[in-house]
């Protein structure tokens, strides 16, 4: 895995991820909207091992910009080992239910770029019969949740996009790999109170790059929210509406 593509490189999770693929000394094509923040990180990545280190502007939301970036960043690479796609913001729940404008502008960021990339992505990789597509998704979109159920919607249609994604690629020897994150103190999460299942970017990012390695189909981050997701989607209706659950 020496060609690797990564979208959203200024989230503290990816960043964490990708310098795991620094240490290998692989070459990496970064792609995220904040561009000085996204040349600090490269010039982190090459300090750490990376043997190249190229950086590409990209707003998500600006959808036909997405096929000339990954026209530059193939032929930059030359073939793609490895995409990892991990942009996304974290919504106001209450600011969504009075503000429809805000609502669908942060389902877009969340939901419809991300789709809209993998569509573009599934065909590059189908084509050249090869390579891993690894993106983050939430245990937020597991079980809609009142605290947060915006994001949940947008996790959840991107859940589903990935799983129909992986039946298709499967025989194209694609592997298509959903990570599912829980708390994740990170910038995203600085208004949060921390609590015991918060895990670090730092943590979070070793397990990611373990998921890749390893080619899982779906992993949980860290592994213990698979059980607190399961016991929370067997949860009756009944009762769960009536919890307040920020996760």
């Amino acid at each position: 895995m020496k060609h690797i593509l990564i979208i959203g490189a200024t989230s503290a999770i990816v960043h964490a991820t990708a310098i795991r693929f620094a240490e290998t000394g692989a070459q990496l094509y970064l792609v995220a909207r904040n561009e000085a923040k996204l040349r600090a990180n490269a010039d982190d990545l090459r300090v750490r091992g990376a043997s190249r280190v190229e950086v590409d502007r990209l707003d998500v939301n600006e959808l036909a910009a997405h096929g000339p970036l990954l026209e530059r960043a193939w032929a930059a690479l030359g073939e793609v080992d490895v995409v990892l796609v991990g942009h996304g913001t974290l919504p106001d729940q209450p600011r969504s239910e009075q503000d429809i404008d805000y609502a669908l502008a942060e389902f877009q960021t969340n939901a419809t770029s991300t789709i809209a990339l993998l569509a573009r992505l599934a065909n590059r990789l189908e084509a050249q019969q090869f390579g891993t597509l690894a993106v983050i998704s939430s245990v937020a979109g597991d079980r809609g949740r009142k605290s947060n159920y915006l994001y949940g919607a947008a996790k959840s249609a991107v859940t589903t996009y990935l799983a129909g994604l992986r039946g298709r690629l499967h025989r194209a020897g694609v592997r298509v790999i959903t990570i599912k994150p829980g708390l994740v103190d990170s910038p995203m999460t600085a208004h949060l109170d921390k609590g015991p299942l918060f895990s670090s970017a730092d943590k979070a990012g070793a397990l990611c790059y373990d998921a890749i390695l390893k080619g899982k189909e779906t992993v949980y981050v860290p592994s213990y929210w698979r059980l607190i997701m399961t016991l929370i989607k067997l949860m009756p209706e009944t009762i769960f509406k009536r919890l307040n659950l920020s996760a």
